[in-house]
This record gives structure tokens, sequence and C-alpha cells, in this order.
């Protein structure tokens, strides 16, 4: 399976090959749906708490005698049926994240960049760099490479401070290294951009 490499002003220079077992196999939904659930899930802060009777403000006094009232039996003020009352099985702080294997991750992530050729959404770029953080150059490149209408996924080999600093104000485009790529970002891309040492890198680590 072979793709075309091009460069920042839009021109193809050559052909690259890529691994099948990393680019051209069967999506697993099931897997993708637990890789993006796991990271979505890892973002929850779970900080949220509602008081319980015992942790309301208030006095504990009897309000009222237990029979001959006509009404319901009450303890406090505190009660959950009154209004400032404790909440019944509120929200308690909890962690959301949950375990997935690292087979099943490797393969979620395989199965995205699979769908990615399949829907002709993945570029390959020649290594790149950028000598000042311009957001203007930045997007010339996007325009040459005929992403820039979509939402796209930078993906570079190493750390470029200018290269990211010039598309942390566009609201469509995201930059990551190879090592922060994750499946939740390439699912939600429309154009996955990856640069040949960063193809590489990809295919070590998911091959």
């Amino acid at each position: 399976m072979e793709l075309a490499v091009f460069n920042t002003s839009g021109k193809e220079t050559k052909k690259v090959k890529l691994n099948k077992a990393v680019f051209g196999i069967e999506p697993n939904d099931h897997a993708i749906y637990l890789d993006v659930k796991q990271f979505l899930a890892n973002q929850r802060q779970g900080t949220h708490k509602a008081k319980e009777r015992g942790e309301i403000t208030g006095s504990t006094r009897k309000i009222k005698r237990q029979k001959g009232t006509g009404t319901a039996r009450a303890g406090s003020l505190k009660n959950p049926l009154f209004k400032g009352g404790g909440r019944v099985f509120g929200p308690r702080p909890r962690s959301y994240s949950f375990k997935l294997n690292k087979k099943q991750k490797q393969l979620a992530r395989r199965s995205a960049l699979s769908a990615k050729v399949k829907e002709s959404g993945l570029v390959v770029v020649e290594d790149f760099t950028m000598a000042a953080a311009k957001t203007k150059e930045y997007v010339g490149i996007l325009n040459n490479l005929k992403v820039a209408d979509n939402r796209s996924l930078i993906v570079i080999g190493e750390n470029n401070k200018n290269i990211v600093l010039s598309s942390r104000n566009l609201q469509n485009s995201h930059v990551v290294t190879v090592s922060e790529l994750n499946t939740y970002e390439i699912v939600k891309a429309k154009n996955v951009v990856i640069s040949e040492s960063a193809l590489t890198q990809i295919e070590t680590q998911l091959s």
C-alpha cells in the first residue's frame, strides 16, 4: 500500500509504502469505542459532591411528636423530604477511569488509522520546521495540503515549539507528537497529516 508524500508547498515529491499491519487492517469499531470512552472518562475530574443529611448545617431536634399528627413522622429539619434538607444518594467524589489493556489500545489506534486511509483522510508530508511562530505561515501550509477547510490533526516526530504555537490559535487544527497521539484525536479529525519521521515512529510502535 503506497501513499504520496507532499512537501509544505503541496507538491508530491515521492511515494511511501505503508505498513499493512498498521494502516491496512479491518477497523475494529468496538476497540475504537472503548479507547475513546477511556480517554473521555480520564478527562473527567469527578469532584462533584452533594451534602447528605449528616452534612447539612442545622439542628437535629425532633420537630414534632412521633404519632398523632396525621402526617408522616420526621426526625429533623435535615430530612431529605424537606426543603433545604440533605440529598438522598447524591453524587460523591470518584474516579471515572477504568483499565484498558495495552494491546486493546494499540488495536484501537491501528483501527482508527486504517479507517482514515480507507476514507482518504490520511496525508503524509515531508518533515518540516518553522523558524518563527507565525499562524499565517502555518495556515498557508494547511491550504497547500488542502486540509484547511476541515478539522485536521498534525502529527510530528518531535516537539517543535514554533509549529505548536502557530497552530494554537486555530480551532480546527491540532498538533501532537507521536507520544501524544491517541484514538480520540484521530477519530475526531477529518484529515490526519503525518510527517515522515512520525510515520516511522508510529509503524515501529504499533506493528
